[in-house]
């Protein structure tokens, strides 16, 4: 994997797990004690908006309790130094990618610092409570806004921008993710096919570890660091 040009790096939960972030869904398939379909579906949303504004609102609270860990500040130095080109894409709804320094950040399935209207599809950044009452400041509707997050059923953000990074790479890596959500869980194919090396840093093997060319276990805070230092 000696001299990349281009690297496109997809981060899941494992990587923001040692900042103290834990995954939505338990083993039990609930998100928080709540039913999948209660939170995290446009249709959950109209049935009950003020739980699903309640649920998101503790989310986004939660994110200032926390700090980026050697992971993420490892990958910001990458973006900044790294002489070839980095597409930085995350699974994660929280904001410790930027924080850790990271400029440019796809986050395929939104992020709790962001709201956009039902009414008017205007999106915005929104660091405070959302509620029912909460004006759109584009269309001042009310009731319109909800979080800017991908919820189940619909389409994750930037797709066409990912699957060409994916086309044009030449090494893939995979950092902290379950191997089992898709679309994501298809990009190491995508790239494979397209002629990128692929490497997997992650806890333990993941669902898809057999398509990776290489595969490295462990915590996210020590892997990461070790695979950056050598690219700059």
């Amino acid at each position: 994997m000696s001299n990349p040009q281009h690297i496109v790096i997809l981060t899941g939960a494992g990587i923001s797990a040692e900042s103290g972030i834990q995954t939505f869904r338990d083993a039990g398939g609930l998100w928080e004690g709540h039913a999948v379909e209660q939170v995290a579906t446009p249709e959950g949303f109209a049935a009950d908006p003020v739980l699903v504004h309640r649920f998101y609102n503790l989310r986004r609270a939660a994110l200032r309790d926390v700090k980026p860990n050697a992971a993420h500040i490892a990958l910001g130095e990458l973006q900044a130094e790294f002489g070839g080109r980095v597409t930085l894409v995350t699974q994660n709804v929280d904001d410790l990618h930027e924080r850790g320094g990271s400029k440019d950040v796809i986050h395929m399935h939104g992020e709790l610092l962001s709201a956009f209207c039902t009414a008017c599809d205007h999106h915005w950044r929104q660091a405070e409570d959302l509620t029912v009452e909460t004006p759109c400041p584009a269309c001042q509707t009310r009731g319109g806004p909800r979080p800017d997050i991908v919820w189940f059923g619909e389409m994750p953000y930037e797709m066409d921008r990912i699957e060409y990074a994916l086309q044009s790479c030449d090494l893939f890596v995979s950092i902290g993710t379950s191997g089992a959500v898709y679309p994501a869980a298809g990009f190491v194919q995508l790239a494979h096919v397209h002629g990128a090396r692929t490497l997997e840093l992650n806890l333990e093997p993941s669902q898809g570890s057999a398509f990776f060319s290489e595969t490295r276990h462990g915590p996210a805070t020590r892997l990461v660091p070790e695979w950056v230092a050598p690219l700059l």
